[in-house]
């Protein structure tokens, strides 16, 4: 029975971790390193701190196979790892032959605005801002999909974090932004621009 344990939690360890490092390949990262270094030393980290945790568990549960202690407790900090680095693939809207930036703006809305108006602005849940990373589906109102003319921030991390002013509101309007250029542009960030404090719906912000 114990063996079966130790199988099961270790397959499941396994499979967690594998699952990781590929989520790691996605994450954007920070400064000059990438997401799967920095979170490769999160997993170095939880390796080695699983052993000690399984050390001091051993000392208060005696009976427990070392291994079994050890898998356990890793998959369980790699399934809240997982969580951590969740983001949602959002599936945005745009007026028919748009072009320029889209920005989409932290508000108090409860349901994400994904449908982009005429200034390429949407809006999103505190939730949603907090975890997004992922590069999102973009279709034009006739449903032509536009992603491939969708450009990022940067090679790493898609989402450009801004903030701008917000004087009304007497604080900043967070927003994360990327380009949608012309076909012959592909690939080619063209800086486009948008005052959000002039454009933004003021009743959204938080």
């Amino acid at each position: 029975m114990n063996n079966k344990l130790k199988i099961a939690t270790g397959l499941l360890s396994l499979g967690l971790l594998a699952t990781l490092i590929y989520k790691l390949t996605e994450v954007p990262g920070g400064m000059f390193l990438s997401g799967l270094f920095l979170g490769g030393m999160v997993v170095f980290l939880i390796l080695v701190g699983g052993l000690i945790l399984t050390w001091l568990t051993k000392l208060i549960i005696k009976r427990l196979q070392f291994w079994t202690v050890y898998f356990a407790i890793t998959a369980i900090v790699f399934a809240v790892f997982h969580y951590q680095l969740y983001s949602p693939t959002l599936k945005i809207v745009v007026p028919e032959n748009y072009t320029g930036q889209i920005n989409l703006v932290k508000s108090n809305v409860t349901e994400n605005i994904l449908t982009i108006d005429s200034n390429g602005i949407g809006y999103l849940n505190e939730w949603t801002f907090n975890k997004l990373y992922s590069k999102p589906i973009v279709a034009d109102e006739n449903g032509k999909d536009l992603t491939d003319q969708c450009v990022g921030f940067n090679p790493t991390t898609f989402f450009g974090l801004g903030t701008s002013a917000s004087s009304e509101k007497k604080g900043e309007i967070k927003s994360l932004s990327f380009e949608i250029v012309p076909k012959d542009k592909i690939g080619e960030k063209q800086y486009y621009h948008t005052d959000l404090t002039k454009l933004v719906d003021k009743e959204k912000l938080e």
